[in-house]
């Protein structure tokens, strides 16, 4: 199956937020369900499948997700890291021919509803789904009792189609949100550029810090992350983008800094032979090369020295 081209849209897409604010001009589309975290080359591929049975149909393309995610709410120790947060899904999720997205609140009360009022509720009274792409380990309803053979059986019953998602292989194996985590704990920015179909970015808004980088010559843009946990954590060569022209090459640290007493997960970026004021201005960090892991030094003068290799380093990264 082919992916789809970043192609831009011809309306804007649509945040609908739980079942209450559904309106008539909603219903009929054909959709999917998901967490659809990373928005990698598998869920791109989903997106594909449905773009063209969206325009057979002439019907918008819907995807339904969760906030906050299932596991989030029933593990929330064990639950993994989000590879981005809710608004870099949506943007991503912009470029992939999507015209809607219903972001269903998930908590144990909507948990507890029974697999035929998930069904009705949602895909029969809510959206008036047509045509419905779905992984065939999809679990729905009160304790998980729902699966795909049900919801096939209800489509044949209620009018609608349900497909399985087809598995997007990549060099051999298949491309999942935790497979790109793994990459990302590996420190294989090469693998999980390539699950991804773009390097791995973090975006926010930069806002201001301690301004303790300044003292050593090292200022740095502070961008805070608002998520529970992080998929990485260490000092990267980076390249950050968002102020206008190319990309800026610059080193940064994501993690709690530790030698300064640092508590809060935070993005620090120092951008080489760069001068000027971008508090308030959203970013995009990209993830190009993991230097080393975050860890406390013994003073400030050690960790300055250790801020100078690692700044060489990637500078040599961008040289090279």
């Amino acid at each position: 199956m082919t992916v789809p081209t970043t192609t831009p849209m011809t309306a804007p897409m649509q945040i609908i937020r739980n079942l209450q604010n559904l309106k008539p001009a909603h219903r009929g589309c054909v959709a999917t369900i998901g967490n659809f975290d990373g928005v990698h080359l598998g869920h791109q591929a989903v997106l594909a499948q449905l773009a063209e049975k969206a325009d057979a149909f002439n019907l918008p393309l819907t995807v339904v997700t969760f906030e906050p995610q299932p596991q989030e709410v029933f593990r929330p120790d064990q639950a993994p890291p989000r590879l981005m947060r809710f608004r870099e899904k949506v943007q991503a999720l912009r470029q992939y021919g999507v015209d809607q997205v219903l972001v269903l609140k998930f908590n144990k009360a909507f948990s507890r509803q029974s697999p035929d009022e998930f069904i009705q509720n949602l895909l029969v009274n809510g959206l008036g789904v047509k045509y419905l792409v779905i992984g065939d380990d999809f679990r729905f309803g009160k304790d998980r009792a729902g699966d795909f053979a049900m919801l096939q059986s209800a489509g044949m019953a209620l009018g609608f189609e349900v497909v399985n998602m087809n598995t997007f292989l990549l060099d051999g194996d298949r491309v999942s949100s935790t497979r790109v985590r793994l990459a990302l704990d590996e420190g294989e920015f090469e693998t999980a550029e390539k699950l991804l179909g773009r390097p791995y970015r973090m975006s926010g808004r930069v806002a201001h810090g301690d301004k303790k980088g300044r003292t050593i010559g090292f200022p740095t843009a502070n961008i805070h992350l608002h998520r529970i946990a992080t998929p990485l954590r260490g000092v990267f060569t980076v390249t950050l983008s968002g102020l206008g022209g190319d990309p800026l090459p610059g080193v940064a640290n994501l993690g709690t800094r530790p030698t300064v007493g640092g508590m809060k997960t935070l993005l620090e970026v120092h951008l080489f032979d760069f001068e000027g004021d971008i508090y308030g201005r959203h970013v995009h960090v990209d993830f190009l090369l993991k230097l080393r892991d975050e860890r406390r030094f013994d003073s400030f003068d050690a960790l300055k020295a250790q801020i100078l290799l690692d700044a060489e380093q990637a500078r040599a990264y961008f040289m090279e």
